[in-house]
């Protein structure tokens, strides 16, 4: 976007207000949920960059579905991963367990980036 701030720059600022300015003011019954509204902000902050289109067209290009919604993707993997199609020394089980990674480093650099260390 051309636009400054952008998304991104909104959300950080309005969770620094928050943090910073509001939650101090507040009751003390109601900082847990401040708090919860704050972490849902840096995830989102955290997502926002999070760019799955490789994962995504590796899965495509593995299942034959070039077209296919993530959700349809993320479904099929799953049934195959569970009928044991994906197991070690099948077809595809190699390029399976790196979209596999792929997702979850993803995952982790949104909810959990410390997981992934430095």
């Amino acid at each position: 976007m051309l636009e400054r701030p952008d998304a991104a720059g909104l959300l950080e600022t309005a969770r620094d207000v928050l943090l910073r300015e509001l939650l101090p003011h507040l009751p003390e019954a109601k900082r847990f949920e401040a708090r919860m509204v704050a972490n849902a902000m840096a995830i989102a902050r955290r997502e926002m960059p999070a760019d799955t289109a490789p994962t995504l067209a590796r899965l495509r290009d593995l299942f034959d579905m070039p077209n296919a919604a993530p959700d349809a993707l993320l479904r099929r993997l799953a049934a195959e991963i569970r009928a044991g199609g994906r197991d070690p020394g099948r077809p595809g089980s190699a390029d399976a367990a790196r979209a596999l990674a792929e997702l979850t480093r993803l995952r982790c650099a949104v909810s959990n980036p410390r997981a992934l260390g430095r």
